[in-house]
C-alpha cells in the first residue's frame, strides 16, 4: 500500500505483490525532510510524548486512543516491527531513516534507490499478525475512521488483475496453414491495472463559517456521515419503536403519503391541521404497496366524510404506529381493523335501519361461511364495494399477518392467538349485496348458487383486504367456471357429446348457470 501527497494530495496504493510491507509516499511543501529533520523529529524518542507512549506500550496499557500521548508517527509500530522513511529535500540529498523501535535508528544517504525528486516515503514492514492491513477493505476502513475529513484528498490506488481475451497468434498461424475457414482461436491473458478512488470526498464543514455553507454542502456532509440519505425514515421509525422517551419528538419527523398529499408526503402535524372539526382520530391504512392501498375498499367511507388517511407501506410502519398509539392527543387508528367511525345522528339512524333490514342476510352468510369468519356484519364503512374483511383491534392486521408469515424463524405458537378472527362486512349500498339479499330470501342459504356466490365474495374479499387464500387452486377453478359461463362454453365437450340428454336438461331448467360454480 502506498500513500502519496503531491503538494496537497495523498495517494494510497495497495500492492498485492508486496505482502510484507505498507508504503506511504508524501511529496509536498511540508512533507520533505532534511537529514537534521530526520534526527530531530523522528530520532528523538522523548519528543511529543513518544517516550510516554512507548512506555505504555511496553506495559500493556490501553493505547487504542493514540492521541492521548501526542503521538502520530510512532503509532506505526502498533502494526509494524520496522519502519523505513525515505525523504528528499530540494536543498539536500535523499536519505533513508530506519528503526525497529528498539531505541536506535540509522540514517544513510540513498543513492541507489528510486529517486523521489522531492517528498517523503514511509514504509511499514508489517508484523506477521497484522497482514490484514494489506486488505483493500481494511485500508478504506482505517482511512474513513481516522482521515475522512482531512482537508486535502486521499486517493486509493489498487493494483488489480483482469482477464482479457485476445487472439492466439500462434494458433492462428497453424489454423491458416490447415484451413482458412476455421475461426481464430482466443486465449485469455491477465492484465494489471491501477484503479483510483477518492476516499475523503467530504470536506470538514465545521471549520468554516456556517453562513458560508450551502444547503447542498450540509446535505453532502450528512450523506457522508450517516450513510443513510436515500431513505432515512426507516431509522426514525425504528427509533420510535425502541426509544419510548423520545417517541413523540421523533414522531414529528415522520412523513407519509396520504389520500390528500398526492405525490408529496405529509407530517402528522400537518395532518392534524387539515382535520375537519368532527374528526377525532388520525386514520391510517397498512399494506404492501401504495398501489394496493390506494384502491382499498376501506377508504370509501372516509373519503366521503373528507377524512384523510395515511398510507403505511413500509414493513416497520405498523410496528412504529402500534408503539405510538397516539400523537398530540389524537388516537392512531388502523382502518383495516374494527373501529368506531364518527357519524351524525342521521347517519346513525340510517345505519340502524340498514342493519335490521340486512340482518337475515348476515345470518345466512355466517351459516354458509361457518368458522372461516367470526361474524358477518352490515357495514356502513364500505361504499360501493360489496364486502371486505376486517380484523379485531387487538390482533394482527392483514398486513402484519403477511409480514409475520414471511419470517422463516417465526414463533408459530404466537401466530395461533395473534391472528385475529375475521369479520366479514357487507355493504347495503352495493347492488351485488342487494341482489344477493333477494336471492337468499327467495331460495334460502342452502341454495347452490347462494353458496357459490358467497364463497367467491369471501375469497375476493380476502385478496382485496390484504390476506392470502388458503386454497388458490379452488379459487382459480371457480373463476374459470365463471369465465366458461360468461362465454357460453360447455364445461366438458366430450361429456356433452356422450350425454346430450343431460345437457338438454341443464338448458331447460330454470336454475341459474351459476349453480355450476361450486
Amino acid at each position: 500500500m502506498l500513500f502519496e501527497d503531491m503538494g496537497r494530495l495523498m495517494r494510497a496504493e495497495l500492492d498485492r505483490f508486496e505482502k510484507e510491507k505498507v508504503e506511504d509516499f508524501k511529496s509536498g511543501v511540508e512533507t520533505f525532510l532534511e537529514s537534521a529533520d530526520l534526527v530531530n523529529n523522528l530520532g528523538t524518542i522523548a519528543r511529543s510524548g513518544t517516550k510516554q507512549f512507548m512506555e505504555a506500550l511496553t506495559a500493556g496499557a490501553d493505547i487504542s486512543m493514540i492521541g492521548q500521548f501526542g503521538v502520530g508517527f510512532y503509532s506505526a509500530y502498533l502494526v509494524a516491527d520496522r519502519v523505513t522513511v525515505i525523504s528528499k529535500h530540494n536543498d539536500d540529498e535523499q536519505y533513508i531513516w530506519e528503526s525497529s523501535a528498539g531505541g536506535t535508528f540509522s540514517i544513510r544517504p540513498d543513492t541507489e534507490g528510486e529517486q523521489l525528486g522531492r517528498g517523503t516515503k514511509i514504509i511499514l514492514h508489517l508484523k506477521d499478525e497484522q497482514t490484514e492491513y494489506l486488505n483493500e477493505a481494511k485500508i478504506k476502513e482505517v482511512i474513513k475512521k481516522h482521515s475522512e475529513f482531512i482537508s486535502y484528498p486521499i486517493y486509493l490506488h489498487v493494483l488489480k488483475e483482469t482477464e482479457k481475451e485476445v487472439p492466439d497468434e500462434e494458433a492462428e498461424e497453424t489454423a491458416a496453414d490447415e484451413d482458412d475457414d476455421k475461426k481464430p482461436k482466443i486465449e485469455e491473458v491477465k492484465e494489471t491495472s491501477i484503479e483510483q478512488e477518492e476516499l475523503n470526498k467530504q470536506k470538514p464543514i465545521w471549520t468554516r463559517n456556517p453562513q458560508d455553507i450551502t444547503q447542498e454542502e450540509y446535505a453532502a456532509f450528512y450523506k457522508s456521515l450517516s450513510n443513510d440519505w436515500e431513505d432515512h425514515l426507516g431509522n426514525i421509525k425504528l427509533g420510535i419503536h425502541e426509544d419510548s422517551q423520545n417517541r413523540q419528538t421523533l414522531a414529528k419527523l415522520l412523513r407519509f403519503n396520504s389520500t390528500k398529499s398526492g405525490d408529496d408526503m405529509t407530517s402528522l402535524t400537518d395532518y392534524i391541521a387539515r382535520m375537519p372539526e368532527v374528526q377525532q382520530n388520525i386514520y391510517y391504512i397498512t399494506g404492501e404497496s401504495l398501489k394496493a392501498v390506494t384502491k382499498s375498499p376501506f377508504l370509501d367511507s372516509l373519503k366521503q366524510k373528507n377524512f384523510e388517511v395515511l398510507f403505511l407501506v413500509d414493513p416497520i410502519d405498523e410496528y412504529a404506529m402500534t408503539q405510538m398509539k397516539e400523537f398530540e392527543g389524537k388516537k392512531l387508528v388502523d382502518i383495516t381493523k374494527d373501529f368506531e367511525l364518527e357519524e351524525t345522528d342521521e347517519e346513525k339512524a340510517q345505519r340502524e335501519t340498514e342493519e335490521k333490514e340486512y340482518e337475515g342476510l348476515a345470518k345466512a352468510l355466517k351459516e354458509v361461511l361457518g368458522d372461516k369468519v367470526e361474524k358477518v356484519v352490515v357495514s356502513h364503512k364500505l361504499g360501493d364495494a360489496p364486502c371486505a374483511i376486517r380484523t379485531g383491534q387487538f390482533g394482527w392486521s392483514a398486513n402484519m399477518e403477511r409480514i409475520m408469515k414471511a419470517q422463516a424463524l417465526r414463533d408459530t405458537s404466537m401466530s395461533s392467538y395473534m391472528s385475529s378472527k375475521k369479520t366479514f362486512e357487507i355493504s347495503p349500498k352495493s347492488s351485488i349485496v342487494q341482489e344477493l339479499k333477494r336471492k337468499v330470501e327467495a331460495d334460502g342459504a342452502n341454495d347452490r348458487t347462494v353458496k357459490s356466490i358467497v364463497q367467491l365474495l369471501f375469497e375476493t374479499s380476502l385478496l382485496v383486504s390484504g390476506f392470502t387464500i388458503e386454497e388458490p387452486a379452488g379459487f382459480s377453478e371457480r373463476i374459470h367456471k365463471l369465465v366458461q359461463i360468461g362465454l357460453n362454453i360447455e364445461e366438458d365437450d366430450s361429456k356433452t357429446e356422450e350425454t346430450p340428454a343431460t345437457a338438454a336438461t341443464t338448458t331447460e331448467t330454470g336454475d341459474s348457470a351459476m349453480e355450476e360454480v361450486d
